[in-house]
């Protein structure tokens, strides 16, 4: 690590914050609607936008800082078993071609702001909304967190904030800074600035990643010598080569499989899919989204060239921007942590949103106050969307990052439990309300308690996101194994709840609400008068 503060790579990372800054305030009146005063304009971006828009505005929700830094850092630790980010990928695009432009429909449709929105309509149950709109903001606030983390990784490494032993306040400032400047924009321009930022985010880490794919492995005598030092360090370590060893096969698999069922769960990845303007976007979104997962494979090869490079570092989300620092030179090195540092902001805006319209239509307005005004609804959630990364600055400030990485690996095994409710929704109406209800406690009750009783080397609890997998006695994702106790609780539980004919709560949908488009008659009929016409 370079002595000091890299002065160069610090004045390339301030044009370039300053730059999404200005944007972000601007963003504001980016397709500015007549009526702003309405979650659909603020929370939504009044659902208007086209294909690409959505496109950089999915990969900026879903390829994160955190991405940027954790998936080659986990290569970097534990080698090949880190991929496994790049199969889920792989797997979620054909399952979300299957579902979203029918949940983009019915939204549409209905004026649905929240998966909540939907799972109340379809079942006719605010409990079990409830219980989806809690978990969808319990599993979002540890992600928020973690993109703080990514950003303070970067400042660590250009020597930013002082080491250690510096007074709190003076260390954290950048990071203090880079909060509230983040905060002040969301609250201005709501979805429109990471949209617009995106844009930004997303054309920088392409640049970054082709630069890196072909610059340091010609510096580290090619991609031969990268494997090879890897594959001695996995060697020497115990890990058994490159390859995982065959006792990993069912984590990895598991884990993949899993990752691409919960991912299109979490409240932010609905509320970008939900902002654009027609079903046809969504669909050709799911076609050109495997973009970003080619993309994320050349990302995780940087694990391998960290260790080629002789990275040495006590926290391994330090790896990939240590790498950058020490092989690039500074002015490119700032245009890297750049990269990182907006590809934290565009998510971090996405998510507290996203977060702030749960609380807002499902608690909120469900049952604090239900004759609220759209102009209530978008006061509240511009309020909400602050607590919520106020929140997530103390758990980072607070708190050791190792809690961070582990709470949100629990929070991706609780999102998978509001699959069925969701998924199985859009095409059956067959599940009874109490059972889905039941199927969720279930699996979230047993998700908490078998992540709990996992130990790593620094945790005694939440160490990790893998366990046998009971009757099976390989060790599996413990996210899926919950997923299948919830499916199963929840089909007992519907024949039991039929049998008895116990009530059944009202369907405000119908069968074509599921395949309308923009401008089908009849779709803008239903909306609220805030939403009706706000497409553009």
């Amino acid at each position: 690590m370079k002595d000091g503060v890299n002065g160069v790579a610090l004045g390339v990372f301030i044009f370039f914050f300053l730059a999404v800054t200005v944007m972000g305030f601007l963003a504001a009146r980016w397709r500015r609607a007549d009526d702003e005063q309405s979650l659909d304009e603020w929370g939504l971006g009044g659902r208007s936008f086209g294909t690409w828009v959505t496109w950089f505005l999915l990969g900026g929700d879903l390829y994160t800082a955190y991405t940027f830094v954790a998936v080659p850092a986990a290569i970097y630790a534990a080698g090949a078993a880190g991929f496994f980010a790049v199969p889920y990928t792989i797997l979620v695009y054909p399952l979300i071609f299957t579902f979203l432009p029918r949940l983009w429909s019915v939204s549409h449709k209905h004026g649905y702001v929240t998966t909540s929105d939907f799972v109340r309509g379809r079942f006719g149950s605010k409990g079990l909304s409830l219980a989806v709109a809690v978990t969808g903001i319990l599993a979002t606030m540890p992600y928020i967190a973690l993109q703080l983390v990514g950003i303070q990784a970067v400042l660590d490494v250009m020597g930013v904030g002082g080491g250690e032993n510096t007074n709190w306040f003076v260390k954290d400032l950048p990071l203090l800074i880079a909060f509230g400047v983040l905060a002040a924009y969301t609250y201005s321009s709501g979805l429109r600035a990471p949209a617009l930022i995106a844009f930004v985010k997303d054309t920088l880490i392409y640049i970054v990643i082709a630069v890196a794919i072909i610059y340091i492995p010609i510096k580290l005598g090619g991609f031969d010598e990268i494997f090879k030092a890897a594959s001695d360090k996995y060697t020497a370590a115990g890990a058994g080569g490159l390859v995982p060893a065959q006792a990993g096969q069912w984590t990895y698999a598991t884990l993949a499989l899993g990752s691409a069922l919960a991912l299109f769960m979490y409240p932010h990845s609905i509320t970008a899919t939900l902002s654009s303007r027609s079903r046809e976007v969504i669909r050709r979104n799911t076609t050109i989204l495997p973009l970003y997962s080619l993309m994320l494979g050349l990302l995780a090869l940087l694990g391998f060239m960290a260790i080629a490079a002789g990275v040495k570092v006590t926290n391994g989300q330090l790896a990939i921007p240590q790498l950058f620092e020490n092989m690039f030179p500074d002015w490119f090195a700032g245009v890297a942590f750049a990269a990182i540092g907006i590809g934290a902001l565009v998510p971090a805006a996405i998510m507290s949103i996203a977060a702030a319209n749960l609380f807002t239509r499902n608690i909120y307005k469900d049952f604090i106050k239900p004759d609220a005004t759209p102009q209530q609804e978008t006061r509240v959630s511009k309020l909400v969307s602050l607590l919520v990364k106020v929140g997530a600055l103390v758990f980072v400030l607070t708190m050791d990052k190792t809690v961070a990485i582990n709470f949100q690996l629990l929070g991706g095994i609780w999102i998978l439990q509001t699959f069925p409710a969701l998924v199985g929704g859009l095409f059956t109406r067959w599940f009874h309300r109490w059972a889905l209800l039941g199927g969720w406690a279930v699996g979230m009750l047993y998700g908490t308690l078998a992540a709990y009783g996992v130990a790593s080397p620094t945790q005694k609890h939440f160490g990790g996101s893998s366990k046998e997998i009971p009757g099976i006695g390989e060790i599996g994702y413990i996210g899926l194994t919950a997923f299948v106790l919830n499916v199963v609780v929840s089909v007992v539980l519907t024949f039991a709840l039929r049998a008895f004919n116990a009530p059944d709560g009202v369907d405000e949908t119908s069968p074509e609400d599921y395949t309308a488009d923009a401008g089908d008659p009849g779709v803008e009929a239903e909306l609220p008068p805030a939403t009706a016409g706000s497409t553009h």
